[in-house]
Protein backbone atom coordinates (compact mmCIF):
# COMPACT_ATOMS: atom_id res chain seq x y z
CA UNK A 1 0.00 0.00 0.00
CA UNK A 2 2.79 2.45 0.86
CA UNK A 3 4.44 1.84 -2.51
CA UNK A 4 1.24 2.71 -4.37
CA UNK A 5 0.78 5.84 -2.26
CA UNK A 6 4.25 7.16 -3.09
CA UNK A 7 3.84 6.26 -6.79
CA UNK A 8 0.53 8.13 -6.93
CA UNK A 9 1.94 11.26 -5.27
CA UNK A 10 5.09 11.28 -7.41
CA UNK A 11 3.23 10.70 -10.69
CA UNK A 12 0.93 13.62 -9.82
CA UNK A 13 3.92 15.94 -9.42
CA UNK A 14 6.19 15.13 -12.37
CA UNK A 15 6.02 15.91 -16.10
CA UNK A 16 6.97 12.34 -17.11
CA UNK A 17 4.98 9.87 -14.95
CA UNK A 18 6.27 6.90 -16.97
CA UNK A 19 9.73 7.42 -15.45
CA UNK A 20 8.52 7.11 -11.83
CA UNK A 21 9.89 3.97 -10.16
CA UNK A 22 9.44 2.93 -6.54
CA UNK A 23 11.34 -0.04 -5.15
CA UNK A 24 10.84 -1.53 -1.71
CA UNK A 25 13.68 -2.69 0.54
CA UNK A 26 12.54 -4.63 3.60
CA UNK A 27 14.73 -4.44 6.69
CA UNK A 28 14.31 -5.76 10.23
CA UNK A 29 12.90 -2.61 11.78
CA UNK A 30 11.58 -0.69 8.79
CA UNK A 31 10.67 -0.59 5.13
CA UNK A 32 12.64 1.68 2.81
CA UNK A 33 10.93 2.99 -0.31
CA UNK A 34 13.37 4.20 -2.97
CA UNK A 35 11.85 6.73 -5.37
CA UNK A 36 13.42 7.36 -8.78
CA UNK A 37 12.15 9.93 -11.27
CA UNK A 38 13.47 11.45 -14.50
CA UNK A 39 16.44 13.79 -13.91
CA UNK A 40 14.46 16.83 -15.06
CA UNK A 41 11.69 16.03 -12.53
CA UNK A 42 13.84 15.61 -9.41
CA UNK A 43 13.32 19.25 -8.40
CA UNK A 44 9.57 18.89 -8.61
CA UNK A 45 9.61 15.93 -6.24
CA UNK A 46 11.94 17.61 -3.75
CA UNK A 47 10.41 21.10 -3.91
CA UNK A 48 11.74 24.38 -2.58
CA UNK A 49 13.84 23.76 0.52
CA UNK A 50 12.67 20.13 0.47
CA UNK A 51 9.09 20.96 1.42
CA UNK A 52 7.41 18.53 -0.98
CA UNK A 53 9.77 15.69 -0.03
CA UNK A 54 9.11 16.38 3.65
CA UNK A 55 5.35 16.38 3.06
CA UNK A 56 5.57 13.06 1.17
CA UNK A 57 7.59 11.56 4.05
CA UNK A 58 5.04 12.81 6.59
CA UNK A 59 2.13 11.25 4.69
CA UNK A 60 4.09 8.01 4.32
CA UNK A 61 4.90 7.86 8.03
CA UNK A 62 1.24 8.46 8.93
CA UNK A 63 0.07 5.71 6.57
CA UNK A 64 2.71 3.30 7.85
CA UNK A 65 1.92 4.06 11.50
CA UNK A 66 -1.73 3.28 10.82
CA UNK A 67 -0.58 -0.22 9.82
CA UNK A 68 1.84 -0.50 12.74
CA UNK A 69 4.95 -0.22 10.58
CA UNK A 70 7.86 2.18 10.07
CA UNK A 71 8.58 3.35 6.53
CA UNK A 72 11.28 5.62 5.16
CA UNK A 73 11.30 7.44 1.80
CA UNK A 74 14.57 7.91 -0.07
CA UNK A 75 14.63 10.00 -3.23
CA UNK A 76 17.39 8.76 -5.53
CA UNK A 77 18.83 10.42 -8.59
Amino acid sequence: MDKELIEYMAKSLVDDPAQVRVSVVEEEQSTILELRVAPEDIGKVIGKHGRIAKAMRTVLQAAAAKNGKHSVLEILD
